[in-house]
């Protein structure tokens, strides 16, 4: 990168090249992963799709092929429910490094049920955090091969209002979807922050950022054929909302930022530019229960007795 291209303010629409570069989004075949795949994809970069649905990917695959001629894009099967698969899945990436993952998969349920995954934890915080906790552990050597490896987590703007309840992690007392949904992505965020100070511990390359998109709705996203359809009355119906909030493929914006800006740092917390909710990616004050070395340690131990990692993730 150039000196010139280092002093350009950031451009969504003018992505730096980051050819020669290995990248994995969880869920990247549908909603804002599929965006930041996308928009990564016009980088040059090879960009992997993590998803346990094949057909999804190849869908994904041929809508960005369509539109970022050259794109170099490719499928690895991964289920982030199912903890013994990671290792194997993490195998079949078939890189010598991987310079950024985006810890974006996640599960969010409408209906009051409350989910168990095989192996027996609960749904939503099994897939949204404790897949990705395990699954950097597998990547670990990978990231650290890279130059200047990062782990980027998404978060959510519903996790601004919640508190974790470190003795009813998944909810068996007390489950209430959105509750649940809102506690799984602060979970998520508490352990990017964590883990970015155990990175900086052991003088490790490898940068952890937490990134979120906002407010972004169905309604405002662009179509894209056989992946989503928007159609024109969905549109309309949502464009009183464009004064809040914005559509899923402005909301990759800041997760893509934290991928590729040089300027970024392990810590730090990347959302939209208006009251972070849309708008262009910026830096953002990190909440202070967000970023509470005790609770974020409690955390890490907890979910590391869970799914039965290393303590130290593979960083050492």
């Amino acid at each position: 990168m150039t000196s010139a291209s280092r002093n350009r303010p950031w451009d969504v629409h003018r992505l730096p090249s980051a050819e020669g570069r290995n990248f994995l989004v969880t869920g990247g075949s549908a909603g804002i992963g599929y965006f930041v795949a996308e928009q990564l994809a016009t980088t040059g970069a090879l960009v992997v799709i993590g998803s346990r649905d094949r057909a999804g990917a190849d869908r994904a695959m041929a809508s960005i092929r369509s539109r970022v001629p050259g794109a170099r894009v490719r499928h690895l099967r991964l289920d982030l429910a199912d903890l013994s698969s990671l290792k194997g899945a993490v195998s079949a990436l078939d890189v010598g490094a991987l310079d950024a993952v985006v810890h974006n998969a996640g599960v969010a349920l409408d209906d009051p049920p409350r989910r168990r995954t095989a192996d027996g934890h609960e749904l939503m915080f099994a897939t949204n955090h404790l897949g990705h906790y395990a699954l950097t552990q597998w990547l670990a050597p990978l990231l650290a091969a890279a130059p200047a490896g990062r782990i980027v987590t998404v978060g959510s703007f519903a996790a601004r209002s919640e508190r974790l309840d470190l003795d009813d992690l998944q909810s068996a007392r007390d489950y209430r979807p959105k509750r649940t949904y809102g506690r799984s992505k602060l979970a998520q965020m508490s352990f990017g922050f964590e883990l970015d100070r155990r990175l900086r511990a052991v003088g490790s390359t490898v940068l952890s950022v937490v990134a979120h998109p906002g407010g972004a709705l169905d309604s405002l996203t662009p179509s894209r054929p056989t992946v989503s359809e928007t159609t024109p009355g969905e549109r309309l119906r949502g464009l009183p909302s464009a004064l809040v909030v914005q559509g899923k493929y402005a909301g990759a914006w800041p997760l893509v930022r934290a991928v590729l800006d040089p300027a970024v740092r392990g810590g730090q917390l990347w959302g939209p530019r208006v009251f972070g909710l849309r708008g262009k990616p910026r830096r953002e004050p990190v909440p202070a229960h967000m970023a509470d070395p005790v609770v974020a340690a409690r955390l890490w131990a907890a979910s590391g007795e869970l799914v039965g990692a290393d303590p130290h993730l593979g960083f050492r």
